[in-house]
């Protein structure tokens, strides 16, 4: 996470930014200040049941863009995107694994499991603490690892 002037980049942008996303009737799924090439980009990614439009990023992004402004977390240039964490979403918040225990998860590991390699697919079993529980489609296996050990994990359309 980037830090900024008393704090990170991203818990000042979220604080800021989660009751207006939550007063337009979103969600705020999450917030990501990240280098591409030699350019920075805030991103806010707002979710609502039956997914986000053109229309609701552009809602967050007028309401959200002068109180960032405002508070002036980010000392050099950026841009500032508002978007759907999309449909193979990537699961980083433990709310978020609660909410989808049961979904079909696509997982990528940071360095390879034996038997299993570093990309998988399964079924989100549990999630505890950091700990993931991933079960295999055929309900025979599951492999259980920490959140940590994941360079990511995303819903999957199986």
């Amino acid at each position: 996470m980037a830090k900024s002037k008393g704090g990170t980049t991203v818990a000042k942008v979220w604080a800021l930014c989660e009751p207006i996303v939550t007063g337009l009737g979103l969600s705020l799924w999450d917030v990501r200040y990240v280098k591409e090439g030699a350019d920075w980009f805030l991103r806010i990614y707002i979710d609502k049941p039956g997914g986000v439009g053109i229309d609701d990023c552009e809602a967050v992004s007028r309401a959200v863009n002068d109180p960032i402004d405002a508070l002036d977390p980010i000392e050099n240039a950026y841009c500032l995107e508002v978007c759907s964490p999309g449909v193979e979403r990537e699961l980083v918040r433990d709310a978020h694994f609660a909410q989808y225990i049961g979904a079909d998860v696509k997982v990528k590991l940071r360095r390879p499991v034996e038997g299993v390699g570093r990309e998988f697919c399964g079924r989100l079993k549990a999630y505890d603490g950091g700990s993931v529980t991933v079960e295999d489609h055929s309900g025979e296996n599951e492999l259980t690892f920490s959140k940590k050990d994941a360079a990511w994990i995303k819903l999957d359309d199986f």
